[in-house]
């Protein structure tokens, strides 16, 4: 499909700077722009591009000064980052979605599924099983007894829900993340490790996205709770009875041990570690690969392992990375001292 410069302007509420019949028939990164394509412009490091991309069509904040002549017509909106979020949204929601059920799968008698459902090939609808209307169930999905999903949600391929386990409204769960195991619970022994049976289960409020191959395990009593607005990257870890708060966003390869809590808000890199039973503040940030084994105060910037303050460890840093020269210094210090002793 083909948009005009002047169509996708009214759509974003913003004005046309260039000829507004300039014509687009996908999207590009500013840098790999090419003709009849969208691309955007929100970080001033790429403004260079902007001068010689082909792109036919790049959306720019108001406020922007080109500092010569652009090659391309562009649209003013108030946010370039947001506008290109809002069309991209738009374009996925275009594409034909699958309805319907495809065999084989297997659905529960007493399954009760909502309408306009999807639900494909060797998926598997446990018991009691409670489906909203619109939610789309890809293949080889495993949904388990007594399972609930509210309206609108997406499981991708290979997803497993294990039973009793709750995920509400609007939610995306993508292709072999693990809704349900067993959390990580033995009690030593003098015969080894008895396992300590996990009869809680995972709830998952309202439009919360979940990445791929993410593990969160049911609590071994009441809930391990996913709360609304919550995003999680690829590969992580989510333990039993640990609670994530509103809109927090973790990155890729995160892990977070039992009954830690984390508050709403926040944001935590890549490669973090969570020490179990504490609590993390409420709009707190987490550099990557930060090891964090104690309680975090509100709307705190940490990092490091141990993490403490972002600023004192900066400076830290810069002290231990000199180890190396400083503890040759002390060598020679102290044979200095020696020498000189010796010759008292």
């Amino acid at each position: 499909m083909e948009f005009r410069a002047k169509d996708i302007a009214v759509l974003l509420n913003g004005v046309v700077e260039g000829n507004p019949e300039a014509t687009v028939n996908n999207v590009s990164k500013i840098e790999e722009g090419k003709p009849y394509t969208l691309a955007f412009l929100a970080n001033p490091k790429y403004e260079h591009f902007i001068y010689t991309t082909e792109a036919s069509v790049v959306l720019v904040n108001r406020d922007f000064v080109p500092a010569k002549p652009v090659p391309c017509t562009l649209i003013r909106v108030d946010s370039a980052y947001d506008a290109i979020a809002v069309l991209l949204k738009m374009y996925e929601n275009m594409r034909p979605q699958p309805t319907g059920i495809e065999q084989p799968s297997h659905i529960s008698e007493n399954a009760v599924i909502g309408e306009k459902p999807y639900i494909g090939a060797f998926a598997y609808l446990g018991k009691n099983v409670k489906i909203g209307n619109n939610v789309r169930i890809y293949p080889q999905v495993y949904i388990g007894e007594g399972v609930t999903i509210g309206d609108n949600t997406v499981l991708y391929a290979g997803v497993k829900v294990y039973y009793g386990c709750v995920i509400g409204r609007n939610c995306t769960i993508h292709a072999g993340s693990v809704i349900g195991a067993d959390g990580f619970g033995f009690a030593p022994s003098t015969e080894g490790y008895h396992k300590i049976s996990q009869i809680g289960n995972v709830v998952i409020e309202d439009n919360v996205e979940i990445g791929a191959n993410v593990c969160i395990d049911r609590a071994t009593m009441g809930a391990t709770r996913i709360k609304a607005g919550v995003k999680l990257d690829n590969l992580i870890q989510i333990a039993h009875n640990v609670v994530i708060g509103e809109n927090t966003v973790i990155a890729a390869q995160t892990g977070i041990a039992g009954t830690a809590k984390v508050g709403s808000n926040c944001m935590l890199g890549g490669q973090v570690g969570v020490a179990g039973h504490l609590e993390i503040g409420n709009g707190v940030s987490v550099a990557a690969q930060s090891g964090i084994i104690g309680p975090v105060k509100d709307k705190t910037v940490i990092m490091g392992a141990p993490a403490f303050e972002a600023a004192k460890y900066q400076k830290s840093y810069v002290l231990f990375r000199k180890l190396p020269e400083l503890y040759r210094q002390f060598g020679e210090m102290e044979r200095e001292i020696q020498t000189l002793k010796s010759k008292q």
